[in-house]
């Protein structure tokens, strides 16, 4: 699994209708005005954590943050400019235990990983699914649990079996777990059994790809479960799920692989919220709360 989020009308059908902005919004990952938290000192509660920032974060006063806004509910451009969404609520709640602010730059999915790892951003926040191959690269601090969930045109008119896709258009978001992992293990019991491939239609975005399943142009789609169970909300009847959550893991942020001491700070900023109740608060403002953990950790 990984990562979800967009206004787009299809045959008179508002889809995606909460995250209030076009498609194309962020086909380049720059011209988007970025969005910051408001915060200026430690918020109360826990320790202080300010000691633990990397000297590039302290003396800007922010936390520059890479994130493909196209994603919702988690993280989804408002007005063709705002970052908004759960992950966006709960990093800014982090980053306030820090006393710094928040500035998201939108960026395509698969770019922001080597972005961190250059320093182009100081901390990747994305749905991005925790994983051996995410871990070799960079820390990961573990926030929320979700799994992959599938769709299809309301009814399921083509049929669909997900432990059977063999010949079938399956909508996908690139760099995902479901692109990388899942799919290709699928594909490949279609070859060993002599069945024809599954016809993969990657797109750079989520929205993307819902877009392509509510038009007809892909069979089925698979993503992370929060972003298929919101995109059925917002299609208003198109799509429906099909099966259950499966391979459920928990999301992370992305940090820089010689900055543990961030990342361990990141934890403890999360147990405070936890223990102030604003973590739970803000994944039920978003009807995430079901995807709550209490075991954060580094590279779990």
């Amino acid at each position: 699994m990984s990562v979800l989020r967009r206004t787009l009308v299809l045959s008179g059908v508002l889809v995606l209708a909460a995250a209030g902005c076009g498609s194309d919004s962020l086909d380049s990952g720059a011209g988007s005005a970025p969005s910051s938290a408001p915060s200026s000192a430690p918020s109360s509660g826990g320790p202080d954590l300010s000691g633990s920032l990397p000297a590039k974060i302290k003396s800007a006063g922010k936390i520059v943050v890479g994130v493909d806004a196209s994603y919702p509910p988690n993280e989804s451009l408002q007005g063709g400019k705002t970052v908004v969404g759960m992950d966006v609520d709960l990093f800014n709640a982090v980053a306030q235990k820090f006393g710094v602010t928040v500035e998201w730059q939108p960026a395509s999915f698969d770019t922001i990983i080597t972005g961190v790892q250059g320093g182009k951003y100081d901390v990747g926040v994305s749905s991005f699914t925790i994983n051996d191959k995410r871990k070799q690269q960079v820390n990961m601090v573990s926030y929320f649990n979700a799994g992959t969930l599938w769709a299809t045109a309301k009814g399921n008119p083509k049929g669909i079996n997900a432990d059977d896709a063999c010949g079938k258009t399956i909508a996908v978001q690139k760099g995902t777990t479901q692109e990388q992992d899942d799919l290709p293990k699928r594909q490949a019991k279609c070859k060993a059994e002599g069945k024809p491939a599954i016809k993969t239609l990657p797109r750079d975005k989520q929205d993307q790809s819902t877009a392509d399943l509510a038009s007809g142009k892909a069979d089925a789609m698979l993503a992370d479960s929060p972003v298929v169970l919101y995109a059925i909300q917002q299609t208003k009847g198109q799509l429906e799920q099909l099966g259950d959550i499966y391979d459920a893991a928990p999301y992370g942020y992305v940090v820089p692989k010689a900055q543990t001491e961030f990342a361990d700070a990141i934890v403890q900023a999360l147990k405070a919220l936890e223990s102030e109740g604003t973590y739970k608060t803000t994944l039920t403002k978003w009807n995430n709360d079901s995807g709550a953990i209490s075991d954060f950790a580094v590279n779990p």
